[in-house]
């Protein structure tokens, strides 16, 4: 029996999906009728996480975006194969399609590489958040493949609480009360603008050693007298980082998607030990897209 295959896509009603969904709905019907496989075509607003499970191969259609915001219903061993629908390569106001390997022109081709096995699996490491409540219980948020933000569910006052970690390669160890506006986390190939404008500011350069178990940190907005070079402010580490909420409510934010609540007291643990995820390319690595950033 051949390969069983979920496609999510984005649906918002725009003629440029529309037509790229209709010419991979062609090809995977010819991909079909020649190989055996089956598919599933569900639209991203209504798909559940029962439908990635038992799958051979997860394709995601749309824009960083739309992947982000699917894959964390993904295990680490379901492979996913990104397909940008609206590329920036034919229209300026398109998806710029960091993680996605595909487009309608290649996707055939594409997706028998994927079927054959001769695609490069790109091993990408996530995020995970650990929430402890005062009364015990544990609750485990999403990974997060891009990035992921801890803070006051109130924007508009201060993010306050007792920021741990143990000393690693760079820093020792830190443990302090610390006010901010929040604390944000981005993998290596995390595409948020502030993890761009910060290695930019810092003249970051990662050593390849530790792009796949290493993560970013920072106090977001932090005054400026209190940005020690201790790792309390900024950290490339691999080391959890712990806060206590000193807030009447907070949340953890992976990926700019689902909310994660928690009260004062409660203990928040953010790694890098997330389950990877398996993300299909076909013509460069991801890690080859940032090789500016690799000493």
């Amino acid at each position: 029996m051949g390969a069983d295959i979920l496609v999510v896509y984005k649906k918002n009603f725009e003629a440029v999906h529309d037509r790229s969904i209709a010419s991979l709905q062609a090809d995977l019907e010819a991909i079909n009728e020649e190989r055996g496989t089956s598919y599933e075509l569900v639209p991203r607003e209504s798909v559940k996480r029962s439908d990635f499970i038992g799958r051979d191969l997860v394709i995601v259609v749309g824009g960083d975006g739309t992947l982000t915001s699917i894959v964390h219903n993904v295990d680490a061993d379901t492979p996913v194969m990104g397909v940008n629908s609206h590329p920036m390569s034919d229209d300026p106001d398109g998806s710029f399609g960091f993680f996605m390997g595909s487009d309608s022109t290649t996707f055939a081709a594409d997706l028998r590489a994927a079927l054959d096995g001769e695609a490069i699996i790109n091993q990408l490491p996530r995020l995970t958040a650990e929430i402890v409540t005062t009364s015990g219980n544990r609750i485990t948020c999403d990974p997060a493949l891009n990035d992921l933000l801890v803070a006051n569910t109130h924007q508009y006052q201060p993010s306050r609480y007792r920021l741990k970690r143990e000393s690693d390669d760079t820093h020792e160890a830190v443990d302090l009360m610390q006010r901010s506006s929040g604390l944000l986390f981005s993998t290596f190939v995390g595409q948020g603008a502030w993890f761009r404008h910060i290695c930019v500011i810092e003249g970051m350069k990662f050593d390849p050693e530790m792009i796949l178990d290493h993560y970013l940190f920072c106090a977001r907005d932090l005054p400026r007298d209190e940005r020690r070079e201790d790792g309390s402010y900024f950290a490339w580490t691999n080391k959890p980082t712990v806060l206590i909420s000193d807030m009447h409510r907070g949340y953890c934010v992976p990926d700019g998607w689902d909310e994660w609540h928690f009260t004062r007291g409660s203990t928040v643990s953010v790694s890098i030990d997330g389950p990877k995820l398996q993300l299909l390319t076909f013509r460069e690595r991801i890690v080859d897209k940032l090789a500016h950033w690799i000493e």
